[in-house]
C-alpha cells in the first residue's frame, strides 16, 4: 500500500484575491510572497522527504511542530519598508505574511529522527522510516 500524505492548505477565494487587489499598490510596491508555498514529497527506500519552496524566508522564520502524527510547518514574517536618507516619506507600509501547512504522516515514520534543513529558499524535512518499513532486498528461500 502506498503511503498517503494528506495536507491542509488554507487558500483565499479567487474572488477575494481579485476584488482586494489594487493595481497601483501592486505597481508601486515590491510585495513579498503572501500565499501558501508549494510542496514536493518524495520517497526513497529509507525515508520520505518534504520540500517546501519558501524563497525569502530564513531558518529563523520557520516553526515545525509534531503532534499526534501530524507535522505542521508554519511561518510568520514581519517586515517594514524603511525610509531612505534624503527622501521624503510619502507612504509607509508594514507587511505581515505567513502560512501554515499540516501533513498527516504515513505509518512507519520514525518520529524521533525527523530533521530539517533550510537552504537556498527550500526547507527540506527528512522523515526516516522505521527499519521494519524499509524495502527489504529479496532473498532466496531454501526448499527442504
Amino acid at each position: 500500500m502506498l503511503p498517503v500524505f494528506r495536507t491542509n492548505r488554507n487558500l483565499p477565494g479567487i474572488a477575494d484575491n481579485f476584488f482586494s487587489t489594487n493595481f497601483w499598490d501592486d505597481f508601486f510596491n515590491d510585495k513579498e510572497w503572501n500565499s501558501t508555498p508549494d510542496v514536493n514529497i518524495a520517497e526513497s527506500n529509507d525515508h520520505y522527504e518534504i520540500e517546501i519552496a519558501a524563497p525569502g524566508l530564513e531558518k529563523k522564520d520557520f516553526h515545525i511542530d509534531l503532534k499526534d502524527n501530524v507535522l505542521t510547518v508554519s511561518s510568520e514574517k514581519k517586515s517594514e519598508n524603511k525610509e531612505q536618507k534624503g527622501k521624503k516619506v510619502v507612504r509607509r507600509e508594514f507587511s505581515y505574511s505567513g502560512f501554515s501547512r499540516s501533513f498527516v504522516l504515513p505509518e512507519g515514520v520514525d518520529l524521533q529522527k525527523i530533521n530539517a534543513l533550510q537552504s537556498n529558499g527550500i526547507l527540506k524535512i527528512e522523515l526516516p522510516k522505521r527499519e521494519e518499513f524499509k524495502d527489504q532486498e529479496p532473498r532466496q528461500i531454501a526448499i527442504s
